[in-house]
């Protein structure tokens, strides 16, 4: 059901991958409540992914850009900017990636090396992303940017890895330009920290189904699928909700507030 949420409004969506994807989810949503849309994702997921398809179910534009390219953000804004004839009014930041995760290798033992792509993908792009578009004038006035997380970047989840300190460092960016942006634009910077959702790159990590089951089980509502993660962003999205800034917003069925369920104590 479409409420015309986002009537008239234009945003940037990245890293919707393929139907699995929160991001893709996003884009049919915000499509479906009149927005329009512009995707990126890095020149990889272009070959691997089928975000192509996802652009023509939305009528939007695909443009490859590599997040931690700051090169690759400012013609990215360029074009959306050429596109739409103006600033945008939303931007999801959906990005994350962890050669550590990919190779095996646990907490203590991790490549420093790949530690440092962890973090300039799956957090600091974030910054360069709101950095450059603050710097270009991108956003609108009252915007709303909205960033993806886990609860890991607050609680220990050994095999989430060094996903966990980069989902901490996200969402303290998020903080910090919510305050920036709030200030000179009224513009909205949230977290929304999600269940475990059987993405592509979500069932990459070792043990992704044991932590699916059990938060599952733990959470009074079960786990948020990724669609309703896309209503709730939307709801985000849009001027229903602005207030609302700085926040990490839990969408995880009751998890965060858990101790111990009775199910798992059966």
């Amino acid at each position: 059901m479409s409420y015309g949420l986002l009537r008239g409004k234009k945003g940037i969506i990245t890293g919707a991958l393929d139907e699995k994807s929160i991001a893709w989810h996003v884009a049919q949503r915000a499509y479906e409540e009149g927005a329009q849309l512009f995707l990126t994702n890095a020149p990889v997921a272009l070959r691997l992914g089928q975000p192509k398809v996802l652009a023509e179910k939305v009528n939007a534009p695909l443009v490859p850009a590599d997040l931690t390219q700051v090169s690759d953000i400012e013609k990215l804004y360029d074009e959306a900017l050429q596109h739409f004839g103006g600033p945008v009014d939303f931007v999801l930041h959906s990005v994350g990636m962890s050669p550590n995760v990919r190779k095996g290798k646990s907490y203590p033992e991790i490549d420093y090396e790949f530690y440092q792509k962890t973090l300039d993908v799956s957090a600091i792009s974030l910054h360069k992303l709101l950095s450059v578009g603050r710097r270009k004038g991108a956003f609108a006035r009252g915007g709303s940017i909205v960033a993806l997380s886990y609860i890991a970047a607050q609680r220990v989840f050994p095999k989430y890895n060094d996903m966990s300190d980069a989902k901490a460092l996200l969402e303290s960016i998020a903080r910090m330009f919510g305050y920036f942006l709030g200030k000179e634009l009224g513009v909205r910077v949230n977290i929304v920290s999600q269940s475990p959702t059987p993405t592509t790159a979500g069932m990459g990590i070792e043990g992704f189904q044991a932590m699916y089951d059990y938060a599952d089980k733990m959470s009074p509502l079960g786990n948020a699928s990724a669609a309703a993660c896309a209503d709730f962003i939307i709801a985000l999205f849009s001027d229903l909700t602005r207030s609302v800034t700085m926040q990490t917003l839990y969408h995880d069925g009751g998890f965060s507030m858990m101790g111990i369920s009775e199910e798992l104590l059966s």
